[in-house]
């Protein structure tokens, strides 16, 4: 029997001709990194080798790494396995690896989504033999609203409470997420304030991305400063004596999750803003036909519904187990909780 071009270990996605890992959990020798977000890059590699733009991102993530960048659809060699990284349009960054060794195509997503957001390379559908996708939101309930009439309502959102001489804290994570909700912000309607972690993780995509003016929060940050202004915030400091002091304050949360019925209940949280950085239900679909793919291995998400549900269309889909966790890790949340005493 023919062995696959990529297997899943005990470490992670792994390469045998090449001898390297794809996005691995475990530390090895060698990984290619599709994104910065901690289930996707982690600590202890020995080398790292990522897109261009994520260099600085991961790099700032977990320090003094040995770490490489290539650009977009440029031919990585090793040991006769050519790796190319082709835009993911997840985060900034973020990108999906195609591995090519013999005639045989396949292509590991990480993390992806199809809709243009402004903030990240779009999406690009990449031909091949074995599509690896994740299935974050693969339910058919999860089908997006436009980002246009979401970020109105959030810019309307902001306006009401100001007029009504509150702070709105919008909860979004420190990498991805929040430089999105940034991007479209209105400065016209008040000051933007940050938590530690967004400013920071902000001030290393200002290079590449071109957002509002921010205010990092500080212990000197008065709270007449507050009134009327946004503040981005990781999630991990929602109820945290950290935002005591914005009172009176309305706060809301932007993320797929949202589109959940009592999420918002369950997160006691005032708003619910449903915004994801991963495809829905109609993206992932056609995101697959759109690759041509006769085999399709569903990693994180809904797995066992959306493969099952690829097999009825006719794929040869089955699933595999990973650490990965989808929009449930995107936040870092030990340097969030850290960064919230200030």
């Amino acid at each position: 029997m023919k062995k696959p071009l990529l297997e899943f270990t005990d470490k992670g996605i792994y390469c045998p001709p090449a001898k390297v890992y794809l996005d691995p959990w475990k530390p090895v020798d060698k990984a290619l990194i599709t994104h910065g977000h901690a289930d996707h890059s982690r600590w202890g590699h020995k080398q790292y080798i990522t897109h261009e733009s994520n260099v600085p991102i991961i790099s700032h993530r977990l320090g003094d790494i040995n770490v490489s960048g290539v650009r977009f659809r440029e031919s990585v060699n090793i040991n006769n396995v050519k790796f190319t990284f082709h835009p993911a349009g997840h985060i900034p960054g973020s990108s999906q690896i195609r591995v090519e060794h013999k005639g045989e195509v396949w292509v590991f997503t990480g993390d992806y989504k199809t809709e243009v957001d402004g903030v990240s390379q779009p999406y690009e559908p990449v031909k091949c033999d074995t599509f690896i996708t994740e299935c974050t939101f693969g339910l058919p309930a999860f089908k997006w609203t436009p980002q246009a009439e979401v970020m109105h309502d959030i810019n309307t959102w902001w306006a009401q409470n100001k007029a009504e001489g509150k702070c709105s804290v919008l909860f979004a994570y420190s990498l991805g997420k929040a430089q999105r909700l940034l991007k479209h912000l209105d400065p016209s309607i008040g000051k933007i304030l940050t938590h530690g972690a967004i400013e920071k993780m902000t001030e290393v995509l200002r290079p590449m991305i071109d957002m509002p003016a921010t205010e990092l929060i500080t212990r000197d940050t008065k709270k007449e400063d507050f009134k009327g202004s946004i503040v981005l915030a990781p999630p991990a400091t929602h109820g945290s004596t950290w935002i005591r002091k914005m009172v009176p304050y309305a706060t809301a949360s932007a993320s797929g999750w949202m589109a959940f019925r009592g999420a918002r209940r369950r997160r006691a949280i005032d708003k619910g803003f449903v915004l994801s950085d991963h495809c829905d239900w109609p993206s992932l679909l056609e995101s697959i036909e759109a690759t041509g793919a006769e085999k399709i291995i569903c990693t994180h998400g809904y797995t066992d519904i959306f493969s099952r549900y690829l097999r009825d269309l006719g794929y040869d889909a089955r699933t595999e187990v990973t650490q990965y966790e989808g929009e449930l890790a995107e936040g870092d949340a030990k340097k969030e909780e850290e960064e919230t005493s200030v």
